[in-house]
């Protein structure tokens, strides 16, 4: 089995954002980047089936050079081969549209993608991935089993979760619970030595036509002070709910 998983470069959660040129493009200036959460579940459950049954686990990123730090992290985890689509992304479409020419080159029997990455949160690489291989997908997958080419998932959904099963080739968007954080693979000094030899493979873009452009970016407006009432004043916090916070 040949397994694609398609990893995002994001910034840390902790890392402070600014933008520059005018707020025109993102400033990576002291930002620690990492492996897209939703995305390392995937490749988690991705090395299980490396280790079960023999699976060849493949990573891929749409990015320039600043991105093959993660693709190593990802090859001292366990995989074993890495691709680096070189071209700057604008949009998920983009993203996707690379990736199904990497597909069509290269078939794969599943493909795994986050369920969204951290940085836009878009959750729309997957969906639209699918819709140009023309293969099924599923959304927010948190659990699946294999046999033979049959796979068995289930999902989240409102109010509950969704059992279905499908046959390969497939797209599944990963997400906690397909492996929990607890699960995932610190890499060890071997680990890290190993990737130095893994290929890390850079294929040129399949198109360079982004459909889309950042015009700017905005910050969301600083949170002004908190303002603490009296546990017993009610007409006060009332007052603050109708013509300050203007829930009421």
């Amino acid at each position: 089995m040949n397994i694609l998983v398609c990893i995002s470069n994001v910034p840390d959660t902790t890392s402070k954002i600014n933008f520059k040129d005018e707020n025109k493009s993102f400033d990576s200036n002291g930002v620690q980047f990492i492996i897209n959460p939703n995305d390392e579940f995937g490749l988690t459950r991705a090395i299980w089936l490396q280790q079960k049954s023999g699976a060849k686990v493949t990573v891929v990123t749409v990015g320039d050079i600043s991105c093959e730090p993660i693709l190593r992290k990802c090859l001292a985890i366990g995989a074993d081969k890495a691709i680096r689509i070189d071209v700057v992304p604008q949009d998920g479409y983009f993203v996707a549209s690379q990736l199904s020419a990497l597909y069509k080159n290269t078939p794969y029997d599943l493909i795994i993608t986050g369920r969204e990455s951290i940085d836009y949160n878009g959750g729309m690489v997957g969906g639209i991935l699918a819709t140009l291989l023309d293969l099924p997908y599923l959304a927010n997958c948190i659990q699946m089993e294999l046999e033979g080419n049959v796979a068995t998932l289930q999902r989240e959904i409102d109010g509950g979760k969704e059992i279905l099963s499908g046959i390969l080739p497939m797209v599944i968007g990963a997400q906690k619970g397909l492996v929990e954080e607890s699960d995932l693979i610190i890499p060890n000094m071997r680990g890290i030595m190993q990737a130095r030899q893994k290929p890390l493979e850079v294929l040129s873009a399949f198109s360079d036509e982004n459909t889309s452009k950042v015009n700017i970016f905005e910050k969301p407006p600083a949170k002004g002070p908190v303002k603490l009432v009296d546990a017993g004043d009610i007409d006060a916090l009332i007052d603050l709910l109708q013509n300050e916070a203007k829930v009421l």
